[in-house]
């Protein structure tokens, strides 16, 4: 067992620097080097990584940490703020997707409920696309940072609202009961970890700050506790990371933890885009090719399309406009679980879950090609772009 999972954190890691090595001489963003590397490597492919579900459970911590960060980096009165500028544009946009996206299931002759969730799959734009290709400077200090994480963020409570329907519904029905019990939980965790950080987290962190490693334990313990402890209510660990970060980010020590945890992420984010790739079945790729394409390609030139839009109405700047826009151009991870958990519960057929897999992973290519080249990003292969 130790020489399987060693034998496949070598071919990932290794094959992911020489193909990253590649991509980057190749002027080509090191995103698709992972994903193109799960496809070589997976079941589908060579078969060299077999289990490939281990990887996926192993980088689903990539994304907690992600939002724990996103956390980190919000002030609790900002993200109020920008919560009232972004809500109605993320509502209004998140419904015009979903028409799109049942439109195209309901031409190739896919189910109502089928339809339906695709529909709601277009819904939400990539968290982990969209924060890694803005650079850290913008993230922290510019409007456009602070407009992408609240819509990102807004994005992410409805997937979780989508989810909470799709997991109640095992036998086919919804269970009310269990998704007002997760919703009232919200401002319970929430009240719960602000009284811990204050009255437990903070005077540790005085204490021991200058304890680099306690420092770093008691940050991914703190973050790992309360994502665990949202998952047992009924919410998802995504959200429990989330307020795991933004109740310690007015401390002074959240931009210590934030930097210490980078790296930490990096390497969780590197096995999500490696599973990405290697979790999709090649085999039906001639019978889902042309929906895929369609469908793909719909999300990439509407989104940027309705996103200007619905911020020129807000009186934001043209060109803020259509950079905001093309970064949230794609499909989102969460649009993957939906899909998984939809064709576990039985909603939906292996072909339609697929389809929006398939889908996901052309918007995932495309959209980093697309922001690496012409927009200001961490790993531009143009210099005058390149901002860390």
């Amino acid at each position: 067992m130790h020489d399987a999972v060693f034998h496949s954190f070598f071919l990932i890691f290794t094959g992911a620097a020489l193909l990253a090595s590649v991509a980057l001489y190749g002027r080509q963003p090191m995103l698709v080097a992972y994903i193109v590397l799960g496809g070589l490597l997976g079941p589908y492919g060579f078969g060299l990584v077999p289990d490939v579900d281990l990887i996926a459970d192993i980088s689903h911590i990539g994304i907690i940490f992600l939002l724990f960060l996103l956390g980190l980096d919000m002030q609790p009165q900002s993200l109020f703020n920008v919560f009232k500028k972004v809500t109605l544009v993320t509502l209004i946009s998140s419904v015009l997707f979903a028409m799109v996206g049942y439109g195209i299931g309901y031409l190739f002759g896919f189910t109502s409920i089928e339809n339906v969730i695709i529909g709601a799959a277009m819904m939400f734009s990539s968290t982990i696309i969209g924060i890694k290709l803005l650079p850290t400077t913008i993230l922290h200090h510019r409007h456009i940072g602070e407009m992408m994480v609240g819509m990102l963020l807004v994005q992410d409570f409805l997937a979780i609202f989508v989810l909470l329907i799709l997991l109640s519904s095992q036998g086919g029905q919804v269970d009310l009961m269990q998704i007002g019990t997760a919703l009232l939980a919200l401002p319970i965790l929430i009240g719960l970890s602000i009284a811990a950080v204050r009255y437990v987290l903070l005077p540790l962190f005085t204490k021991f700050d200058r304890m680099g490693e306690y420092v770093f334990l008691l940050a991914i313990g703190w973050c790992l506790g309360v994502s665990q402890l949202a998952e047992v209510v009924g919410l998802s660990r995504e959200i429990g990371a989330f307020i795991a970060g933004i109740t310690i980010a007015t401390s002074p020590i959240a931009q210590y933890i934030a930097l210490s945890l980078k790296p930490l992420r990096d390497f969780f984010l590197i096995l999500f885009f490696f599973s990405l790739g290697a979790q999709f079945n090649l085999t039906l790729l001639p019978e889902l090719l042309v929906p895929a394409l369609l469908l793909g390609g719909s999300m990439l030139v509407i989104k940027p399309v309705v996103f200007h839009f619905l911020l020129r109405q807000q009186s934001e700047k043209n060109m803020f406009s259509w950079d905001l826009g093309f970064r949230l151009g794609q499909i989102s991870e969460f649009s993957l679980l939906i899909a998984y958990v939809a064709v576990s519960s039985s909603l939906i057929g292996n072909l339609a879950s697929h389809l929006i897999q398939a889908a996901a992973i052309i918007t995932f290519l495309l959209s980093s090609y697309i922001v690496v080249l012409n927009f200001p990003n961490p790993i531009a292969v143009k210099e005058h772009l390149r901002r860390d």
